[in-house]
């Protein structure tokens, strides 16, 4: 089955971002990378059309990570698409290296942005999505944000010209796991409510999801698109996914993976807890 495939997939990509996190001996944004590792592996093994040996094709679909925190979640899946090698990958934080906290812009390696102070991936996904639409390219844009990015007025202008452009070529998806930085629940620091029904309002095709469902992910991706409208797909993810002492808990939002609790993450990792 398709699902199982791209499940095996997210097991690999969540193990390799725990081994990475501890061998590189520094702190690390974890709880964010593993929310969206089921929305990476499901975009770089099903959906996205490109090729790794052809990393500057004009053709190849684009995906940019707004959420530059997310980088692990991002990493392990140019890994697994074969655009980042073993020996890049354990580079991570290493000084000099190319894959850093955030990302930094290097299409060789299949990094199509920089992505440090956040709230800008969209404005730049609009403006790739509206250029495709000018030359009359078919491929497609995808972009991932955080919730709580969206508290960025800069997001909203970019949600307000997408509407106007009519840039049925672009999908945005909002991680949407409740918390943000090092603080309280997202609600607590500005309580967007509704947010799904916001970009709705916007003039946006809504899809919501559980961003854990394989099978859920997949259809919103491939189906439901309407003519001249950008699609917004809301997955509802546990920060920390897939390692019981992390999920909803936001001291490992950016934190160091000690020997202890990665033996520990391993073990439950092993039993499929």
């Amino acid at each position: 089955m398709e699902y199982q495939r791209v499940e095996r997939i997210a097991k690999r990509m969540r193990r390799k971002i725990l081994d990475i996190a501890f061998s590189c001996n520094l702190s690390a944004h974890i709880g964010g990378a593993l929310s969206i590792v089921d929305i990476t592996a499901t975009l770089y093994s099903v959906i996205l059309k490109y090729d790794p040996t052809k990393p500057i094709w004009e053709e190849r679909d684009r995906f940019i990570l707004s959420k530059g925190h997310g980088a692990l979640g991002y990493y392990s899946a140019l890994l697994e698409a074969g655009f980042i090698s073993e020996e890049v990958f354990n580079t991570f934080q290493v000084n000099g290296s190319d894959l850093t906290a955030h990302p930094v812009m290097n299409l060789s390696l299949g990094i199509e942005s920089s992505n440090g102070s956040l709230g800008h991936g969209l404005s730049l996904a609009v403006g790739l999505a509206l250029a495709a639409k000018k030359m009359e390219k078919r491929h497609n844009i995808y972009v991932l944000l955080g919730n709580g990015e969206c508290n960025e007025g800069a997001v909203w202008e970019a949600v307000m010209a997408a509407s106007h452009f009519k840039l049925d070529n672009l999908t945005a998806i909002v991680d949407n796991n409740g918390y943000q930085n090092d603080s309280e629940r997202s609600k607590e620091i500005m309580d967007c409510g509704d947010i799904g029904a916001k970009w709705e309002s916007f003039g946006w095709n809504l899809l919501s999801v559980d961003g854990h469902n394989i099978s859920q992910l997949i259809d919103a991706f491939v189906e439901h698109n309407v003519e001249h409208i950008p699609k917004i797909v809301v997955a509802n993810t546990i920060k920390g996914k897939g390692i019981s002492f992390m999920e909803n808990n936001n001291d490992w939002h950016h934190n160091r993976l000690t020997k202890k609790y990665y033996e520990r993450a391993l073990v439950e990792m092993e039993h499929g807890e």
